[in-house]
This record gives C-alpha cells, structure tokens and sequence, in this order.
C-alpha cells in the first residue's frame, strides 16, 4: 500500500489482496497514517471476500464512505454482494420498562394465540382424515402403526414400571409420616390407591411420554421437512397426515391407556412394598382392605383422561414436526417447544378434569 503520488490524501493499493496475505494487509491497514481521503484499489491484482470486508471496515473506521473505495471493474461483482453483509453492528438493546414489558407480554399473548389455532385445526384435520380412511381402509398403514406402538409403548414399559413403582413408594411413606400420628397408618392405603387410580398413574405416564415420544416425533418430521421429504412425499401424491401423523396418532391412542394401566398397578405395588416393609401392613390385609374401600369409579376417571392426554401428545409432537422451518436450530427450537406444550397442557387438562369430576361427585 503506497500513497499516490499525484494526490497526497489518496492511496493507492497493489498486491494481492486475499486471505492468504491477509496477516500482512490487516498490519498495514492498522499502520496506515490519518488524515486518508479515499483508497484506490485498481491495481489489486487478486482480491478476496476478506479484502473487500477489511477495506470497508477500515473506511468506516476511517469515517469514510464507501463511494470512497474504488475497485476494479472485474471485482465489482464480489464488492457488491460483500456490502449488504459488511455492517456487523451489535443487536439492538433490550429495552426493560413498562412499555415494552407490555408489548413483550401482547407479542407472547399473539403467538400463543396462533399457536392454540393451529393446534385446533390440526385436530379437525386429523378427525377428517381419520373418518376418511374408514371409507377408505387402503389408506390405513398398519406396519407403521405397529412400528410406532412398540417405540412408544413396549420401549417404555421398564420405565414406567419403576418410575411409577418409586413414586407410589414415595407417597406411601409421606402419608404414613403424617398419618402415623394420629394412629391411621392403615389409611395409607387409601391415599396410595386413590392417588395412582386417579391423578398420579396417568400423569406420570402421560408426562413420561411427552418428553420421550412428543419429541422423538418432533425431532424425526422435523429432520423429514429439513431433508425435503415431506414436499417429496407431496409431489408423490401422498398425503404426509395419513402417512406421518396418523400411525403415530393411532398408536398413543392404544398404547397410553396401557402404560397408565401398568403404571397403576406398579404405583400400587410401591405402597404395598413399603406398607409390608416399613407400616407393619401385611400384603393381605393391604389388598383386603384395597378391596373393601376402593370403588371402580377411581379407575376409570384414571383411564378416561388416557386417549385425550394421548390426542394431546400425538398432535403437539407431530405439530411442531410439520412446522420445522429447514434449519437445524429450527429443528431444535420445535422439540423444545413440543415437550413444553404438552406437558403443560397435560397437566392443565388434568386440573380441569380433576375439578370437573369433584363437582360432579366422582
């Protein structure tokens, strides 16, 4: 880099100007004097993205235009792609205040709106499909229904057997903590058994499920949609609900009333284990009793939340799959998006329930 001798503010560059040399250029640029009017970069005899980019910010460091720079007529192409992505100023500070508290919480309020629409018409849209397909059973697809049954319900089977076994353990011995005051340790079979027949057995199964298979089923249309798969299954003429969504739909639809049943009785056998270990209730008397007090109406408020907790979890993860943008990120904003909705909604729509069914005496 040399100043021009024909005008003293103006300098003129020769060389090449690319990422091999780029150590050389970046210390003259920083050694360049003040008080430079303008670069002339015409006799440059190779130029790279690196080049352009320092030259720019030297400018604007400078306080100079880019009108300032002058290029070849052969790197013309290159600067002009290069300008549009040159300017790297920081992001914009968060603004903290009432106003712009409000207008986050409005924008948040909108997108969960939207989000609950879309939910909507996704299941209007598999209902449809699915009276379809009773029409016309050439569109069921019964290996992928399969498939999907065993990676959502016999895959998970040990650990919802332990998990629910621990937690009916765990309440067995907090309510025998309480209890054993006033002498009604016996009553902690009641607690146990009314606990995991209505609340806890399909709870515990539904929330399981929704970390393990809302976002496998997120992750792997998500990957389908990112890979073009899904336009390619279109432009086959097949329709990516009948193929994708509905197996998965119909396979929670039989598989989570099943584990909910396996985590009951596993969540009863926890309290029994720490009744005839630790309260001194022999298994016989803890069934007998079990049997005496306990009506049919638990068991079935507990099974009848399993096909809508499972609608819930199937339309989530396949949802927010179907949404993926193309992008990894995407991919990996949608999975972390479906496990918080479902196990919110899971768990909303068992406070609901639960007060629905107090009211009405069950």
């Amino acid at each position: 880099m040399a100043p021009d001798p024909d005008d003293a503010g103006r300098w003129r560059l020769v060389g090449r100007w690319t990422l091999r040399n780029a150590e050389v250029f970046t210390a003259a640029l920083r050694a360049a004097p003040d008080g430079i009017a303008g670069i002339d970069a015409r006799g440059v005899e190779r130029l790279d993205t690196i080049g352009v980019l320092q030259l720019m910010r030297f400018a604007r460091s400078r306080d100079l235009g880019l009108e300032s720079l002058e290029f070849h007529e052969d790197h013309h192409a290159l600067v002009a792609a290069i300008e549009d992505v040159v300017d790297d100023r920081p992001r914009k500070r968060r603004e903290y205040g009432f106003a712009a508290a409000l207008g986050r919480l409005g924008f948040a309020v909108k997108d969960n709106w939207n989000e609950t629409v879309a939910l909507v018409s996704f299941l209007g849209e598999n209902l449809v499909k699915m009276l379809r397909m009773v029409k016309e059973p050439r569109r069921f697809r019964g290996t992928a229904t399969v498939f999907h049954m065993e990676q959502v319900g016999l895959d998970a089977v040990p650990l919802v057997i332990l998990l629910s076994f621990l937690v009916g353990a765990v309440i067995a011995f907090l309510g025998a903590n309480i209890l054993v005051d006033f002498g009604a340790t016996i009553f902690v079979v009641e607690l146990v058994s009314i606990a995991f027949l209505r609340e806890f057995g399909v709870l515990l199964t539904s929330i399981l499920l929704a970390g393990r298979t809302a976002s496998a089923f997120t992750a792997q249309i998500g990957a389908m949609v990112s890979r073009e798969e899904i336009d390619a299954m279109r432009t086959l003429g097949l329709d990516p609900v009948d193929v994708l969504v509905i197996p998965r739909l119909l396979a929670l639809l039989v598989m989570l009333p099943l584990l909910t049943f396996i985590a009951m009785v596993s969540g009863l056998l926890g309290g029994m284990a720490v009744g005839a270990f630790e309260l001194g209730i022999p298994p016989q008397a803890y069934l007998a009793r079990m049997h005496d007090q306990m009506e049919i109406r638990h068991f079935l408020v507990g099974m009848s939340k399993a096909p809508l907790f499972a609608m819930v979890i199937g339309l989530i993860g396949c949802l927010e799959g179907l949404q993926v943008k193309g992008t990894a990120q995407s991919v990996g904003e949608r999975t972390t998006s479906s496990v918080v909705q479902t196990i919110s909604l899971v768990i909303i729509f068992d406070a609901l329930a639960a007060i629905w069914y107090m009211q009405v005496g069950w």
